[in-house]
């Protein structure tokens, strides 16, 4: 067991006097090392939650989660973020950076008090944007790069920053179709060349068919279902997560699972 939520629980809005809401419900997940795991559900089913709890950004109401047997309650947030990286779904720098300076970022957890980054570091954060194709962008501005560009850019940070586990939220999201492609096999090659350790929240069925191993189903703050891809992504189950009737079997050129939705149920 590897990384493991058990039971966690948690609740939105506790001490503010606005209505709680109970983002999720005793949720058990567990990450392999070497896997591609992917979250799925329709929206507000708590997949943002569950990769916060996971990367120790929030802390559970009830349950924990354990890196290697270790509840990250326990590890500093030092220590935590050199052994797990987060990709969000956008990334706002505060501040004109260049593509080099957004990589070494990563570097932070691994740095002391008033540390500067030395040669090691940099050579580190190259290596990462090389990794992600986009080491001739180093000396470019952030802000202007595209949005594929710019996603490649902030997983180049996550491996800059020499976690084991890469928690992803919706990387595709907002791209066109070249971009979703391109992120994709990009995602693939890190979990199959570096072994790279991967999460990944999204909506893209399609997506989630093409490179998880393995997929965790949720809706209303709970699990429902959660296994190999291959077994558990069925018409019925996306009739239990969306209300929507759909075609799912192996596409003969793709090679894997695709999904075609057909109509959504009254």
């Amino acid at each position: 067991m590897f990384l493991n939520g058990d039971r966690v629980s948690y609740t939105y809005n506790r001490r503010t006097g606005v209505e709680a809401v109970k983002a999720l419900r005793e949720v058990s997940v567990r990450v392999d090392r070497g896997s591609f795991t992917g979250l799925i559900g329709p929206n507000g089913c708590g997949k943002t939650t569950l990769l916060k709890l996971l990367a120790g950004v929030l802390s559970p109401d009830a349950g924990s989660v354990s890196l290697d047997g270790r509840a990250l309650a326990t590890m500093s947030k030092r220590h935590v973020a050199r052994r797990i990286a987060v990709v969000p779904q956008e990334t706002h720098p505060a501040f004109e950076y260049t593509v080099l300076e957004m990589a070494l970022m990563g570097r932070h957890p691994h740095l002391g008090a008033f540390q500067l980054e030395g040669p090691a570091d940099l050579a580190i954060a190259r290596e990462a944007l090389t990794a992600t194709g986009t080491s001739h962008l180093a000396e470019r501005s952030y802000m202007s790069l595209s949005g594929g560009e710019k996603q490649r850019v902030v997983i180049a940070s996550a491996l800059t920053q020499s976690a084991e586990v890469l928690l992803l939220d919706e990387p595709t999201a907002s791209l066109d179709l070249g971009y979703q492609l391109e992120i994709g096999l990009l995602l693939q090659r890190l979990n199959r060349e570096r072994s790279a350790t991967l999460v990944m929240a999204t909506h893209d069925l399609n997506l989630a068919a093409s490179l998880c191993d393995t997929l965790v189903m949720m809706r209303n703050g709970r699990v429902i279902a959660s296994g190999n891809t291959t077994e558990v992504l069925t018409s019925a189950m996306v009739r239990q997560l969306y209300d929507v009737e759909a075609d799912v079997r192996v596409h003969e050129l793709a090679g894997h699972l695709t999904v075609v939705p057909l109509a959504r149920l009254s």
